[in-house]
Parts: C-alpha cells; sequence; structure tokens
C-alpha cells in the first residue's frame, strides 16, 4: 500500500498543479481570448475532479492528512507550478503573475479539503 499511495500522492501533485497552472493562465489572459479561456477552464474543472478522487484514495476524507503529507504536497505543488510557469514565460507568454500560486493553491487544497 504504501508505494501504491506515493503514486497517488505525485498523481494528486500533478492534476492539482495542472488545475493551479491553468487558474494563473487565465488571469493572464482575463479579457483577450474567450476562447481558450474556456479551454482552460475545462482543463481546470477536469483536474479538480480528478484530484478529489486521488484525494479520497490517499486519505479518508474525514481524517486530515499529517503536517508532514500537508508540507510535502504544498512544497512539490508550488515548485511544480512555478516551474511550469517559467517554462511558459520563456515561451513568450505574457501577463504571468507567479505571486498568485501560493494564494490559488491554499484556496484549491481547501476546497478539496486538505485543508
Amino acid at each position: 500500500m504504501p508505494q501504491n499511495r506515493k503514486k497517488l500522492i505525485e498523481l494528486f501533485i500533478g492534476n492539482l498543479s495542472n488545475a493551479i497552472i491553468h487558474e494563473i493562465l487565465i488571469e493572464a489572459i482575463k479579457d483577450k481570448s474567450k476562447e481558450i479561456a474556456s479551454y482552460y477552464q475545462k482543463e481546470i474543472e477536469n483536474a479538480v475532479k480528478i484530484s478529489k478522487k486521488y484525494r479520497e484514495k490517499i486519505n479518508p476524507i474525514n481524517k486530515p492528512l499529517s503536517n508532514k503529507d500537508l508540507s510535502y504536497l504544498k512544497t512539490k505543488i508550488l515548485n511544480k507550478v512555478k516551474t511550469e510557469l517559467k517554462i511558459r514565460i520563456s515561451k513568450g507568454y505574457k501577463n504571468i503573475d507567479l505571486t498568485l500560486a501560493d494564494e490559488l493553491m491554499n484556496k484549491m487544497l481547501k476546497d478539496i479539503g486538505i485543508i
């Protein structure tokens, strides 16, 4: 089970990071392209839905994660989000605000029931 749990945590991190990245990208293109924003919104909804399923498999909903697990999740998610956004900035994406990552991460973790 521990190996399976580790894999589930990594999948959870990947999906939640994807949702946060797309949320930041929506902020970056706010009024410029509704078509792209709607695509990003679908990506967010899908990633959050999958993250919730992984969350339920990692730890029962009514039991909180340990502080060690929570700290690990936050660190990995922030690193993954910031790395991906820096790659996108280097590709020419404009108006990306890296400072939103921490705030959005906490909001999504709360929505999913981690915090």
